[in-house]
């Protein structure tokens, strides 16, 4: 059990260690999940453009 205490201590530095390796992983998260949000979002966004577009020409 030792042993695990002080690898997850590192020797002091810990702290240090495991909250960079948490906030890369955030980081690469963050990465990974951001272009499936702005996908939809652009989608939305050419239906309601394609929708208005139709209505328009329909008027005419």
């Amino acid at each position: 059990m030792n042993s695990w205490q002080e690898f997850f201590n590192m020797g002091g530095y810990g702290f240090y260690v495991w909250s960079s390796y948490g906030i890369a992983f955030i980081v690469l998260l963050a990465t990974a999940i951001s272009p499936i949000f702005c996908e939809r979002n652009l989608l939305k966004t050419l239906a309601r453009k394609a929708r208005r577009e139709q209505r328009h020409d329909s008027q005419t």
